[in-house]
């Protein structure tokens, strides 16, 4: 073994101020670590050199090499600073790859929203059967994942009969929230939707506070007012008010509410990705609308809306259809996926200004009238909505089920 040791030049003596050497018996490397010691030799074996120091030394670093031990060691007050630079250049390139994957998703996440809120508009324009749009997206979405999983292109989720169970209320939720939209946007301009549908986290509290019965610290009932004001201010200015469509928005928000409410309670302790959760989810969810779908609706309707959908639009309608599907899909497997990456506070800021992005695409690419006051309904209630989300990263909500009675409380039970 070889030992090398830094010392001060007041304190070495003759020939050498680094390096002695002793031998070190081959049967020392074939030792397992934990029994590995280093022998204390006798002065005597260092050849042409002696050492003496009274200060305390510390081990620098130790190499193996082919038939030796090398270990380097240092005076205290001579302490070597640590290389750092290596270890922090390397966590930077991890925080800013991590920030660059958020940004994409981000903006996949926004630019695939828009696309789809386009084309599912002119689908609903050209073909007002929004149950029918509904099922065709969640079955494209589940027949993209079933290839997925049958080419082995993605891993397939490890599920038992208790994560159906438990995902069942979840898809149920889901899909009346989905229809309850797609109705709302057949009625009125997209960016009307949008504008009612940012007021969801009012209809989170309301929920939480007298079905639940949890209570909230007053920042976030006052965070409420501009989101409850705004929505009702869009709402009494559109000029192309449509009773219907109003009604599918508050249902679409009463819904998934619900829906997270039953997610956050049923998925505890299930590691299923976020892209297999929400596959999974479709699935189910195109299971409970397909017969939905048929009877309200029906075949006769769909065949002659279709004929006459293609006789105005022509082979373009088609694909429309078939845009308005996948985007729907993979816009929604991506705001999934990106939860597995950032923190519910920075999901919700990035759903704010996704509903602003497709607020303002959806009223340049379909020239929708817009009122100022309109438009200051629509600013009060989006602003509210990130005011909202400030105010419960100081205040998380967490509508869990601590024991207390409410009125929802043993269904939900029951449900889950």
């Amino acid at each position: 073994m070889i030992c090398s040791i830094k010392q001060s030049v007041t304190t070495a003596t003759p020939s050498s101020s680094l390096c002695s050497a002793f031998a070190v018996k081959r049967s020392l490397l074939l030792r397992p670590r934990s029994q590995l010691s280093l022998p204390n030799p006798p002065f005597s074996s260092f050849s042409k050199s002696s050492l003496k120091t009274d200060k305390p030394l510390y081990l620098s670093s130790i190499g193996i090499r082919k038939n030796s031990i090398e270990c380097k060691a240092y005076e205290a007050d001579r302490s070597q600073p640590i290389d750092v630079s290596v270890g922090v250049e390397n966590q930077k390139r991890s925080e800013a790859a991590q920030k660059l994957k958020i940004s994409i998703y981000f903006a996949t996440w926004w630019a695939l929203n828009v696309v789809f809120n386009i084309y599912n508009k002119k689908v609903l324009n050209a073909f007002p059967y929004p149950w029918l749009t509904s099922t065709l997206s969640l079955a494209c979405g589940s027949l993209m994942m079933l290839i997925s999983w049958a080419t082995r292109i993605a891993e397939a989720p490890k599920t038992d009969l208790d994560f159906w169970k438990s995902l069942l209320p979840v898809a149920v939720a889901h899909t009346i929230g989905h229809v309850a939209a797609t109705v709302s946007m057949s009625k009125v301009a997209v960016s009307f939707t949008h504008i009612i549908k940012s007021g969801e986290p009012a209809f989170s509290v309301l929920v939480s506070r007298f079905l639940l019965g949890e209570t909230f610290p007053v920042p976030v009932y006052l965070s409420l007012v501009p989101i409850i004001g705004g929505c009702a201010l869009a709402a009494v200015t559109e000029l192309n008010f449509n009773m219907t469509g109003f009604m599918g928005a508050m249902i679409s928000n009463l819904a998934f509410v619900f829906r997270n409410i039953f997610s956050k309670r049923g998925m505890k302790g299930k590691s299923v990705s976020g892209m297999n959760y929400y596959a999974c989810l479709s699935i189910l969810s195109l299971l409970i609308l397909t017969p939905f779908a048929i009877a309200v609706e029906g075949p006769q309707m769909w065949a002659a809306g279709w004929q006459n959908a293609l006789s105005q639009i022509g082979p373009n309608f088609v694909w429309w259809v078939a845009a308005q599907s996948v985007f729907y899909h993979l816009y929604n497997q991506v705001s999934y996926m990106s939860l597995d990456e950032i923190s519910p506070l920075t999901f919700s800021i990035g759903n704010t200004m996704k509903r602003i992005s497709v607020i303002v695409s959806s009223i340049i690419i379909f020239h929708t009238p817009v009122q100022p006051i309109n438009a200051l309904g629509a600013a009060i209630a989006i602003l509210g909505t990130f005011l909202y989300s400030q105010v419960i990263s100081r205040h998380p909500l967490e509508v869990i089920f601590d024991g207390r009675d409410c009125p929802l409380r043993y269904f939900l039970r029951f449900l889950i």
